[in-house]
């Protein structure tokens, strides 16, 4: 076997052959890192003319001088494979270590243990505990806070129509759809130009739920490396105020009570006739008009067999009245099932499902859409190497002293 520097070209034919892909690994991902300050890298494991392992490396100096290495969502090999293992890390370290890095962390697209969809162990399925084994044997530590989820939940969607996924969801999900389109929901996909829209959306998301929201750089860059060769979509949900003109003759109505609106001004549909009064932004005059209102809004990766859920947001205002969420997500997975793809990846869930966490509302909302075909995953989760010990030990130490501050 030989180690070898390849062309991003090279990497990017061997990754989407590759059972361990993700979009994580590609050189977009290495193009958003480099425009960040980090040095990108494609590391091969040869047998004669043939790739077995390859990896995207990301470099960049973060301490005294010297650079830590990340391979995110990499590398893509057989973690199982410890001769595989033990050549591609143990060569792998020696580049770095002559090339100034004193530190490697990893975080692998890779299962750990075999779960069902409530994210228990299903009784003899697969556990790669020996992947976790060869990677301790070569000293690695694993990270308390990994860099990318530990737990996933994913549905099958491979040969499956659209009315027969539905047909899988959740009483609850469907009647979610259901109302989301009779009160007037619609979706469209957001160009460059609209990001704002987005990001405005997952910045309060993220104000609520106090988790950091990416800048709206980052989703510019992504639209641009993704987006343009249809690997990416930015999907937004937004409701038209109906009837307007007839509201103009209520608008007297005090909407601090709560009073429901004459029905006439939407007969047969008196839901939209609430709605399009609720949707009024207070002091507002009503007009002929019919403002579309955004009401939840999210980003998806395309790539090799797989849709990714990746980044959302919605109104609070409007999230339990519209449900606009939930028909972002039956669009896209019509839209991945229309297209063959085989996995429909709804991403993280924050650990294993427990009814008393908080976030537990996440992977239900999640589960919803896969009754019976959606199931768990547990990756293995993310790892780093000590490269040059006496660094490595030095920013450890220094690290310590400026949590404990």
């Amino acid at each position: 076997m030989n180690f070898i520097t390849i062309t991003d070209a090279e990497f990017r034919e061997f990754a989407l052959k590759s059972p361990y892909k993700s979009f994580m690994q590609t050189p977009e991902i290495a193009k958003l890192r480099e425009a960040n300050g980090w040095t990108a890298y494609y590391f091969a494991v040869t047998e004669g003319d043939e790739i077995k392992a390859a990896t995207m490396a990301v470099a960049k100096p973060t301490f005294l001088g010297k650079s830590t290495y990340i391979l995110p969502g990499g590398p893509l090999l057989d973690l199982e494979d410890t001769a595989l293992v033990n050549f591609f890390f143990k060569n792998l370290a020696k580049y770095i270590k002559s090339h100034n890095g004193y530190t490697l962390h990893i975080s692998p697209y890779y299962e750990l243990t075999e779960r069902d969809r409530h994210g228990e162990k299903i009784e003899g399925g697969f556990n790669h505990q020996k992947a976790v084994k060869n990677l301790k044997n070569l000293g690695f530590t694993k990270l308390n806070h990994p860099d990318q989820p530990e737990y996933l939940f994913v549905m099958d969607i491979k040969g499956r129509t659209p009315d027969q996924i539905l047909a899988d969801f959740k009483r609850n999900t469907r009647n979610h759809i259901k109302k989301a389109e009779k009160m007037g929901v619609t979706i469209r996909e957001l160009k460059k130009s609209e990001l704002d829209k987005l990001k405005s959306i997952t910045a309060s998301t993220a104000k609520r739920r106090d988790f950091t929201d990416k800048p709206l750089s980052y989703y510019e860059q992504m639209y641009d490396l993704f987006a343009t060769k249809n690997e990416a979509k930015f999907i937004i949900a937004e409701a038209e105020v109906p009837d307007t003109a007839c509201l103009a003759e209520h608008e007297d109505s005090p909407k601090a009570t709560g009073e429901v609106l004459d029905t006439t001004c939407s007969a047969g549909h008196e839901d939209l006739a609430r709605a399009a009064w609720e949707l009024l932004p207070e002091g507002h005059a009503v007009s002929n008009t019919s403002p579309l209102v955004p009401m939840s809004a999210a980003m998806f990766m395309l790539y090799g067999d797989e849709v990714v859920y990746l980044f959302s947001g919605s109104d609070e205002k409007y999230m339990r009245d519209y449900n606009a969420q939930y028909l972002i997500q039956w669009h896209m997975i019509k839209y991945a099932a229309k297209h063959n793809f085989k996995v429909y990846n709804f991403y993280g869930i924050n650990g294993l499902p427990n009814p008393n966490s908080k976030d537990y509302g996440i992977y239900d909302f999640k589960k919803g859409f896969g009754a019976d075909y959606g199931r768990v995953i547990e990756l293995v989760g993310s790892y780093e190497l000590s490269i040059n010990a006496p660094f490595f030990a030095l920013h450890r130490f220094l690290s310590k002293i400026k949590h404990h501050k």
